[in-house]
């Protein structure tokens, strides 16, 4: 397939390739470009701001959770030749597993996908030091995919003098500049970046950032660089057995949608951790997805055959989680019924008693745990994981999926009845509550990196 295409990666994270993304998908946008994003690893807050933009949900690529060929298949599935697909790197551009594997890399990722890249460095404080340093990601680059680079936070000055120094002693294009820029900011708090619903008049602050990059940045050199991505595609032969059985699940679903199982998805302020295709692989097994919000709404949907709570931000919302007492009970009353649940680090965190928050303050939750969740003030967990069960129930004897975990809160009652591995360290620990219809931990899975999970979920919630 020729596909158009370009990834946006940088030196270090905080180098303003988020900014940079969300402008250029803005600047293609306004030029009636037909657009698809995608973010490296596993980030759930990028993707919401690319959607913002673009209106369609943008989707998560990692080459640690999903073989090459199964990447790559991801990649193209619903693809068109007409689009232009732009990815979003994570960290440093060659910062993979463990900081030293090119596995989970933005590298790997646009070595897997051959996408061109354009790295967004922060030059501010910098003379031709820029020049060293663009030249060592060049040395770095053994298939030749950096076409060019942003230099950030600098002045048009200072762009006009190194400019020609760099695209003559380093042969890539200086595609511009972008000034330090007050008027757009997102913010962090503890668990990365605020939310895009949480910045007011954010669409009005993306076409401004949008309208000062095309100002600055030859936007149609990168539609140039994105339109000479060489063809990519899938050798169906090379695919894994989890890869196959993907393709089979996403193409070959015949399911009858009017006896579909309801998946209740809690979706809201406080949960909106969810990876896109997680949820088209549970849709492709034959569940009907519907969405609720905790916070809202009184009661969980009508025939709800099975909840899915995911990550987000319940701590910021406690108080009114705790306030809807009829949410409370209607989540209780399912899971002492023995609906199928699973629950993802904040979706975890609501089932407890109670959450007490960074300022002590303790709020009543569903209390299906017998069990309280508390602000750390660190970090208790974070990075991938390999996760085996004890015992067979959601995955095969001896499977594993992959996931992640990034939490700043504790439970006195984090489950024992998976084993979570570092693929680089090899150090493992206990986590999850897992028996019968339950899934329930602070990991966030993946799950196009074991298919029988999610064929496993719509089966137990089909009464299977």
């Amino acid at each position: 397939m020729k596909l158009k295409r370009i990834m946006i990666a940088a030196p270090k994270s905080g180098s303003g390739k988020t900014t940079i993304t969300i402008a250029l998908l803005q600047a293609l946008k306004d030029r009636g470009k037909k657009l698809i994003s995608y973010k490296c690893g596993p980030d759930y807050i990028d993707p919401m701001f690319h959607k913002k933009v673009i209106g369609i949900p943008s989707k998560n690529l990692d080459t640690f959770f999903t073989s090459e060929e199964t990447t790559r298949y991801l990649f193209l599935r619903e693809r068109n030749e007409d689009e232009t697909a732009v990815m979003e790197g994570v960290m440093g551009l060659y910062d993979g597993l463990g900081g030293v594997r090119k596995e989970g890399s933005a590298y790997h990722l646009a070595c897997t996908t051959k996408t061109p890249i354009i790295l967004v460095v922060d030059a501010k404080g910098m003379g031709k030091t820029v020049v060293a340093l663009i030249a060592g990601f060049l040395q770095y680059d053994t298939e030749k995919l950096i076409k060019g680079v942003i230099l950030n936070r600098m002045t048009k000055g200072y762009f006009d003098i190194i400019a020609p120094v760099i695209e003559g002693e380093l042969g890539v294009k200086a595609l511009g500049y972008f000034p330090t820029y007050n008027d757009f900011k997102i913010e962090s708090r503890h668990l990365g970046l605020v939310m895009p619903d949480e910045m007011a008049d954010i669409k009005a602050q993306i076409k401004g950032v949008s309208e000062k990059l095309s100002e600055c940045v030859d936007i149609d050199m990168i539609e140039k660089i994105a339109e000479e991505a060489s063809d990519l595609t899938v050798d169906e032969s090379k695919l894994d057995e989890n890869g196959t059985k993907l393709k089979e699940a996403f193409e070959g679903a015949t399911f009858n949608k009017t006896d579909a199982p309801v998946i209740a998805v809690a979706k809201d302020e406080a949960f909106c951790f969810y990876y896109e295709d997680n949820l088209k692989l549970l849709e492709a097994y034959g569940a009907k997805l519907e969405y609720f919000s905790p916070i809202h709404d009184k009661a969980l949907p009508e025939k709800a055959a099975g909840i899915l709570l995911g990550g987000g931000y319940p701590e910021l919302y406690a108080k009114e989680l705790s306030d809807n007492n009829e949410m409370l009970e209607s989540i209780k009353a399912a899971f002492n019924a023995g609906l199928p649940i699973v629950a993802e680090c904040g979706g975890f965190m609501y089932l407890h008693k109670t959450i007490t928050d960074k300022d002590g303050h303790e709020y009543k939750m569903v209390g299906a745990i017998d069990a309280d969740c508390k602000y750390t003030g660190k970090l208790v967990r974070f990075g991938y994981i390999d996760l085996k069960e004890n015992a067979p129930n959601y995955l095969k004897d001896g499977e594993i999926i992959k996931g992640h975990e990034f939490h700043y809160f504790d439970s006195t009652a984090n489950g024992d009845s998976v084993t979570a591995t570092k693929p680089t360290t090899g150090k493992s620990y206990k986590c999850i509550k897992d028996r019968d219809n339950l899934w329930i931990g602070f990991p966030h899975l993946y799950y196009p990196s074991n298919a029988d999970f999610a064929e496993n979920f719509v089966s137990k919630c089909k009464g299977n």
